[in-house]
């Protein structure tokens, strides 16, 4: 080993007891390292993602309930990506559909419209989850990846005890070291992704509730139309 190395390693160097661990516990930790750079990226673009869709479904909503012409602002929003919108407009898409007949099913067309709405909002909230699973796999996975570097480590240890017949701690330190660093690795992948798992969940929670709020609201609002329509 060189000395060098080895002094920092005895520091807890990290790049020290990565050029001193075995190849083995070089992929772990180089694995390790490419999740959390991949969770991080998704956890900040998810951040961004979901503040910015709350805020202009807020808008959204509340420039619908006070529009005067359900229509009028239908087609100025025809364009528009919210998940608001889209249900909005699997809404009047089925209200155009059911009532374009001579002869309206009132029940028929209110569970169609329910039912419309309702696959809108499974399919926005699909989609908003999307890469979510990403990581709930990197939080469960990563302290485990670190576990296996570390158990190589100290098995990679335990062969140079053998091989040079000294049990003196100088021999096993640095194959120790190493090995823990691996699962330390893990844990720092593992740890920001639960927690932005759970706060993610709830956030998307929200947002589906968001949105059935709006789906029955407005549903209510086509209901009370189709009772006026002969």
């Amino acid at each position: 080993m060189n000395p060098i190395l080895q002094t920092e390693a005895a520091t807890l160097s990290p790049i020290a007891l990565f050029m001193e661990a075995d190849w083995v516990v070089k992929a772990v930790m180089l694995g390790l390292l490419l999740a959390s750079i991949w969770t991080w990226a998704i956890i900040i673009g998810f951040w961004l993602k979901l503040g910015r869709t709350r805020q202009r479904t807020e808008a959204f909503e509340r420039d619908f309930w006070k529009a005067e012409d359900i229509d009028a602002f239908y087609k100025s929003q025809t364009h528009t990506d919210l998940p608001s919108a889209r249900v909005l407009n699997a809404g009047v898409t089925e209200w155009r559909r059911s009532t374009q007949g001579q002869k309206i099913d009132r029940e028929g067309t209110r569970d169609r419209l329910a039912t419309v709405m309702g696959s809108a909002v499974a399919r926005e909230i699909d989609q908003l989850s999307d890469r979510l699973n990403v990581l709930a796999t990197v939080g469960s996975v990563a302290p485990f990846v670190g576990l296996f570097g570390t158990v190589w480590g100290i098995m990679r240890s335990f062969t140079a005890i053998a091989s040079q017949q000294n049990t003196s701690l100088s021999v096993v330190a640095p194959g120790i070291a190493e090995a823990l660093f691996a699962t330390a690795i893990g844990l720092f992948a593992a740890i920001p992704a639960v927690i932005a798992y759970n706060r993610f969940s709830h956030a998307i929670n929200r947002i589906e509730a968001r949105l059935n709020r709006f789906a029955d609201g407005f549903h209510a609002t086509l209901s009370r139309q189709l009772d006026g329509e002969r």
